[in-house]
This record gives structure tokens, sequence and C-alpha cells, in this order.
């Protein structure tokens, strides 16, 4: 099979990005010449390496099989580049993935913890949504990943073999809103009574779920303002434009304007964090930012 290294990473990118126009946009190609090197692959691999659906594309057990040997493929060209040109790290790498409001929470601990217990380690990080970093695990993108899920608590995704996964905690999810105003000393609201609030959510797009808004609201939430930024969605709450929901993990940094509702009327909504990696034996420097992020919490 004669693959080049500019289609292992097309096709690292698409089980990244889960489409062909992500994939083109991420490598600064034309969706063109994406589609093309994906069919070469194909025709090389002599098997159908994509699954195209109607939320995206996936690989197929055969393209997963050649996406975990192009893995090791560009992980050591990479470094055969950096031993040709001198710039090799001094330190080893860990490629940390956490998802939207895990970051303000855990990276401050983890990292001052690492840089006392393993000051040989540098942690890069990304955020992004549990289902775009569960496929940058796959695609092997990152190393390790901060991921949540709401019950029953299934497996990040669908695919064989499973992740590895260790619970950090499970947190209650609560409904940030102005301190002043109709919510004013109160401790709890009724589901009834937020569903005509504004809401501020995240944007959203298939398979993802809208971020911010109360699962299972009854009706279809009023979203005014749109955004991913957890600073602007609280400030927002604290002007007194509209509520949000947010973990009760993230209580101690709400900015002043800002109470936290438990939700009566309906099923406690419990959100575990969790830690991913892929399967098999971590490296060293993973167990090591695993078990910093582990006392972070």
């Amino acid at each position: 099979m004669d693959v080049s290294s500019t289609g292992l990473r097309v096709l690292q990118q698409i089980a990244e990005s889960g489409s062909f126009t992500a994939a083109a946009t991420r490598l600064r190609y034309t969706q063109s010449a994406v589609s093309r090197q994906a069919a070469s692959l194909e025709r090389e691999a002599g098997a159908t390496l994509f699954e195209r659906r109607s939320d995206g594309v996936r690989l197929t057990p055969a393209g997963l099989t050649l996406l975990r040997h192009a893995r090791t493929i560009l992980d050591t060209l990479t470094a055969a580049e950096r031993d040709l040109t001198g710039t090799a790290p001094r330190t080893e790498v860990v490629r940390l993935g956490v998802f939207l409001s895990a970051g303000s929470v855990v990276l401050p601990v983890m990292l001052g913890r690492l840089a006392a217990s393993d000051p040989h380690l540098t942690v890069t990080t990304v955020e992004g949504t549990t289902p775009g970093l569960t496929r940058a695990l796959r695609a092997g993108s990152i190393d390790l990943a901060v991921l949540t899920s709401r019950p029953p608590h299934r497996p990040p995704d669908d695919e064989s073999p499973r992740l590895h996964t260790e619970t950090i905690e499970d947190t209650e999810l609560v409904v940030a809103v102005p301190a002043a105003g109709g919510f004013a000393g109160r401790t709890s609201v009724h589901v009834d009574e937020l569903v005509d609030a504004p809401w501020i959510a995240a944007p959203s797009s298939r398979p993802e779920p809208l971020l911010g808004v109360w699962p299972g609201l009854p009706g279809r939430p009023r979203v005014v303002h749109s955004t991913r930024d957890w600073l602007t969605k609280l400030q927002l709450v604290a002007g007194g434009f509209g509520v949000t929901t947010v973990p009760a993990r993230l209580a101690p940094l709400l900015p002043p304007g800002v109470s936290l509702l438990h939700v009566d009327g309906a099923s406690p909504e419990i959100r575990r964090v969790l830690v991913a990696r892929l399967p098999g034996h971590a490296t060293p420097a993973v167990t090591a930012v695993t078990r910093a992020i582990m006392a972070a919490v």
C-alpha cells in the first residue's frame, strides 16, 4: 500500500472533525482536494474507509485500523523532523483537551501541581465539546481529555475498543440567574417558571446538544444570546439579560450579581466529569497529568 503523509493527515483530520468540509478548513485545503485524498486512500487500502451519514462522516472499521497506524507514522515523522532540525523539545509534552466549563476550574490547580511535582512535563491545552474532544482523542490529535457525560452515563462514543475513562466527580447542573429582580433571595426555581425565560446558550450543531438551556425544558427555549465563552455568559446573567445552566462546581468563580438556583419539578441533572485516553498502557507523562487532574478537583 502506497500512501502519502498528506493522505494520512487528511484521514486524521476527517476523523477528528467529522466532516470533509471541516477537515479542509483545518488543513487549509479545498474540499475537493480533501475528497481526492480520501478517494486515493480508499483505492490504496482496497477498502471503504469513510461512512457518509446525515450527521457527518465517521470512519469504518477499516478506517479506524488505518487511523491507528497513521497516528504512529505521523508521530514518527514529526520526531524525525525535530531531530533533523535540532528542535526536539527538552520536555515531554502532553496534549490535553478540556470541555467548555472545565478549564477555569481544573487547569490552574492542575498546572500548579505539575509545575511542582513534574517540572519536566509541558501540558498544552485545547478547548472543545465532549463529542469533538472524543473525536480528537481517536484521531490522535490530543493525548488526554477531560469530558462530561449525562445520565445514564454511557461511554463517550460507540467505537471499539472503548476509550479508557476514569471518573473525576459528579456535579449537579443548576441555573445561573441575576441576583436582583424576580429571582432575588431564592434558592430554587420550578422548571415551569423557566419556560418563558430568556436563555443564554452556546451555539451547537448536530450531533452536539445546545449548551446552556435546561435539558427537557417544556416547549422551545427562547435563546436571546448565543456564546461559547463562559465569562461572557455569566456577565450577561449578572447584567440581567438572561439565564443559563452551569455546573454547581463553578460556584466559587461566579461574578458579582449572579446566583445559582436548584431546579424543582424535574429530575436532578447530574453531570459526570471524566478523564479519558486511548485504551492500552498509558505513558508515564499521561499518567502524571491524569493524577494531577484527579487531585485538582
